[in-house]
């Protein structure tokens, strides 16, 4: 049941590309849109704090960084079961206030100087918990406030937000900072978030209290049943399994990328800058027609495009004949080409998997179908991260990169050769309340 009920028949003719007409949408998308750009902007002042006025350590770095995988690691799981017993809603709210707060606190400790690394790192590993119980809410939540049919297009506006705000927010966070300083940017933060709590407060949705539990039943037979569901499912499990595979060859790309063009290549600064704003372009393009793809081909051949396109990028730099001495307009080329087909495939299949995701499984068990996805691919990313470092000591960046697009292929096979090839948006059989 929604504020916008009218909107509900799945075979109904309204635009599909009008979903930020739904009002309730329309919060959710504005909160998400603000947090992203805040998020951006706090990454670029989180690293000027740890470089300066922290001073970490490399290994100190390396620890701060883990802190945002490390409640995924442990809690992933525990928290996507309680998603499906808790208001997501309220979840969504309580953690935007609960940011808020967290990053009210860092003004306070730099005016008194007291932001040290363990300071610094309790921050860190707060919003990272946070932003855990945010994201696990998030995607079971959003089948609650638009239609199924628009799932794609509400999927493809969030995205669209966050690869502007990835792309744009970095360069606003640097001016924001030299003009404002550390404690009044980080401030803007704490306002921006409480902004968002407010605008997800405002949504007007009913969501069914939970089946209580079987006698004898516990939180961990709530996990075990929504493993059981990603992967004994005929078209979960192939994308779930593609999903991770795919997942374990972007680790090895985010490994070696910057260090392969940085350092190897010895490419500009301003170059790779210039590079990365082109991924940003693809990313937009991609959430812009993923829904007009997934409409006509179907949700998994949507999912194989957006699989397929993005070997591409990576057999090109393996098998691109360059070196240090090429020339920067040759290198530019080369890595602006790459970054647009690679945001362009994630911007395609993104929409489309998670739309699908969010159709095909029922309410009840949304939260910790997602969860076993979203836990086990970060678990395989950051094991990947440490292969990706021994594959590029001993076989060079080009080489590293080239087994990461045969990864990518393998993923794309996988979808290939599955019946999720044939899956459709409008075939999923679990309707949403």
């Amino acid at each position: 049941m929604r504020d916008d009920a009218h909107h509900t028949d799945p075979g109904g003719s309204e635009d599909r590309q009008e979903v930020l007409r739904i009002h309730a949408f329309r919060l959710f998308w504005s909160a998400t849109t603000i947090r992203a750009f805040g998020g951006s902007i706090a990454g670029i002042a989180f690293q000027v704090l740890i470089v300066t006025v922290v001073a970490a350590t490399p290994f100190q770095i390396g620890v701060l960084n883990a802190l945002s995988v490390v409640p995924y690691l442990f809690f992933g799981l525990i928290v996507g079961a309680l998603m499906d017993r808790w208001k997501r809603q309220r979840t969504l709210v309580s953690t935007s206030i609960g940011r808020a707060i967290v990053l009210a606190v860092i003004p306070v400790l730099l005016l008194f100087d007291a932001l040290t690394f363990w300071s610094l790192a309790a921050v860190m590993l707060t919003l990272g918990v946070l932003a855990l119980f945010a994201d696990s809410a998030a995607q079971p939540f959003l089948p609650h406030i638009v239609p199924r049919h628009s799932l794609v297009s509400a999927n493809a506006r969030l995205g669209q937000s966050e690869t502007v705000a990835g792309t744009a927010g970095p360069a606003i966070g640097g001016v924001v900072f030299n003009v404002l300083g550390a404690p009044l940017l980080f401030v803007l933060e704490a306002v921006i978030h409480a902004v968002a709590a407010v605008l997800q407060a405002r949504i007007v949705v009913v969501e069914a209290a939970p089946r209580p539990r079987a006698q004898g039943r516990h939180l961990g037979h709530d996990i075990a049943e929504g493993m059981r569901f990603t992967y004994r499912h005929k078209t979960l499990r192939p994308l779930a399994l593609s999903v991770h595979v795919w997942f374990l060859g972007n680790s090895i790309v985010a490994t070696v990328f910057a260090v392969f063009a940085l350092r190897e290549l010895e490419l500009p600064a301003w170059a790779f800058g210039v590079a990365l704003a082109f991924g940003g372009v693809g990313g937009f393009l991609g959430a812009v027609i993923a829904p007009s793809i997934g409409g006509r081909i179907g949700a998994g051949r949507a999912i194989l495009v957006g699989r397929c396109l993005v070997v591409i990028p990576w057999a090109l730099l393996a098998l691109a004949p360059v070196g240090p001495h090429s020339s920067i307009t040759l290198l530019l080329i080369l890595f602006s080409i790459a970054q647009f087909l690679y945001g362009l495939a994630m911007g395609v299949e993104d929409a489309n998997d998670i739309a699908y995701r969010q159709a095909v499984a029922p309410d009840e068990i949304q939260g910790r179908m997602n969860a076993t996805i979203r836990t086990t691919n970060r678990v395989i990313f950051f094991l990947g991260t440490l292969i990706a470092g021994g594959l590029a000591t001993w076989l060079g960046y080009p080489l590293s990169l080239g087994i990461a697009a045969m990864i990518f292929a393998i993923a794309a096979l996988i979808v290939a050769f599955s019946p999720l090839r044939g899956a459709r948006h409008e075939d999923a059989v679990y309707p949403q309340v």
